[in-house]
């Protein structure tokens, strides 16, 4: 593949592989020079999986900074060593929460918390990931993290499983809220089913299915499945720059002027506040910050 070529893939990753094996499997069959992805999928979970294509790796960090949405299921009665079915059985309890008492539990959840990741997790202790010391059966402690969960609803409670969908920010770990959930009702739980329905401006309508993707060819490929890496961004401030001399001088990391007036205003983040997006024909070819109508680069992608 030609490697001007940038953009995103909306996939939608299978359970019982890896993000980074399904993204490894696109660049082989596509010829890829660069890729990465937006978001870490548990090998166990299925869904949204924001995939960069060459350049457009440079913007991963404002996906990942995306609110995402997610469906899963809690078993009651059990936690596992890794908060999900993949681990084995710790603790055990025979109270099975009613319906009623979980509804009453659950927005204590909503807002700002700190959150302690699970120890089956890719963080890093003393340069070691966590899920590499858990294998080698050490004891370890992993520090609270601060975490938003904006949105959360009970959708289905049948004998021992809930189902549930939450909206919630960067860092979030569904497996802990299951886990905590668990104790403050007095029982334990784990995750059985876990699927990730959007991230951002990625959803389930518009992605597609790693297999799927794996079988069709190059040039349909190109055309079909990279989005272009303006589109799938959301809130930011972007501006269409046209005039070749200002292309030549952003391609040589070089401040232009651009007129104020022509920005795409959107709903902010807290994240995006500061930063300019300059785009031609669909794709981000920088970002910076903007001083009056003086734009100064911080990363180029031409």
């Amino acid at each position: 593949m030609d490697e001007n070529i940038q953009g995103w893939i909306n996939l939608y990753k299978p359970k019982r592989i890896s993000s980074f094996l399904a993204i490894h499997k696109i660049k082989k069959k596509f010829k890829i020079k660069k890729i990465g992805h937006a978001g870490t999928l548990d090998p166990n979970a299925a869904g949204i999986l924001p995939v960069a294509i060459n350049k457009t790796t440079k913007l991963i960090s404002y996906v990942t900074s995306d609110l995402k949405n997610y469906f899963f299921k809690v078993k009651w009665g059990e936690q596992t060593s890794t908060d999900d079915s993949d681990g084995q059985v710790i603790k055990k309890s025979k109270k099975i929460p009613s319906k009623k008492q979980i509804e009453e539990v659950i927005y204590s959840f909503l807002g700002y918390n700190y959150q302690v990741p699970p120890k089956a997790s890719a963080i890093k202790v003393n340069g070691k990931r966590a899920y590499a010391i858990l294998r080698e059966n050490k004891n370890f402690d992993l520090k609270p993290r601060k975490v938003l969960l904006k949105s959360i609803t009970l959708l289905n409670s049948d004998i021992d499983e809930t189902d549930f969908k939450i909206e919630c920010g960067k860092g979030f770990y569904v497996r802990s809220l299951a886990r905590d959930l668990a104790y403050k009702l007095g029982t334990y739980g784990h995750i059985v089913d876990l699927k990730r329905t959007k991230v951002g401006n990625f959803d389930e309508n518009t992605s597609i299915l790693l297999d799927d993707l794996l079988k069709i060819g190059q040039s349909e490929f190109e055309f079909n499945c990279i989005h272009s890496s303006i589109s799938l961004l959301d809130d930011i401030l972007a501006y269409e720059v046209d005039e070749k001399n200002d292309l030549k001088s952003l391609s040589l990391g070089k401040s232009i002027f651009i007129k104020n007036k022509k920005i795409i205003k959107n709903t902010l983040n807290s994240d995006k506040k500061e930063l300019v997006f300059l785009s031609n024909k669909g794709n981000i070819i920088s970002f910076g910050k903007l001083s009056d109508d003086l734009f100064k680069p911080k990363k180029v992608l031409i």
